[in-house]
């Protein structure tokens, strides 16, 4: 009875151990440029325009075992955008769209983690031009694992869209070019 009970509390502990060494604390892997933040939005309903933030910095923790304990943050430099076209891009940084000059940042704090089957919902607070809304992002886990360096990486894709006369953004581009669409691709190392 006593090697029972042993036993039992033996696997107790390590299925406790084991679910709480799965929650962990993870920074965007930045220096090996496997992160990105990039939107697309239509040009005139013919065809998409794409874009991305070259600089910005996030981290995130992860609890498969309990996802509500999950948060993401971000902080995006908005002066970094670049569509490949230098013109469009100080067009861009303007007044008319991102007024990157009184703006220079966008951030991104998650408030909910939700899990359904293999996907999650995050929602949180997007400040963007000088506003801030809640957006709500479909996110999948990519992977997760050890990697050549005795380090442990987690990697997420997540989508969503802002209409973007809710963040002030105030140059009318027509009817099919109201919304952007977000693609957010992060792979974090654990802390």
């Amino acid at each position: 009875m006593l090697k029972k009970t042993l036993l039992a509390v033996a696997a107790a502990g390590l299925l406790s151990a084991s679910l709480t060494a799965s929650a962990a604390d993870y920074k965007f892997d930045k220096e090996g440029q496997h992160a990105f933040v990039q939107f697309r939005i239509q040009h005139l309903g013919y065809s998409w325009l794409y874009g991305t933030f070259k600089d910005f910095d996030g981290s995130f923790t992860f609890d498969e075992a309990n996802p509500a304990a999950d948060k993401v943050n971000v902080t995006i430099n908005t002066n970094s955008l670049d569509t490949n076209h230098a013109e469009r891009d100080k067009h861009l940084r303007s007044a008319d769209f991102l007024n990157t000059g009184k703006f220079p940042q966008a951030t991104f704090a998650s408030t909910a983690v939700k899990k359904d089957g293999k996907d999650y919902k995050i929602t949180g607070d997007l400040t963007l031009n000088g506003v801030t809304k809640p957006v709500t992002l479909d996110a999948k886990l990519m992977g997760e694992g050890k990697d050549p360096w005795g380090g442990y990486r987690a990697g997420f894709e997540a989508s969503g869209e802002i209409v973007l006369k809710e963040f002030n953004i105030s140059k009318d581009l027509g009817p099919a070019s109201q919304k952007a669409e977000l693609i957010i691709s992060v792979e974090g190392v654990r802390k």
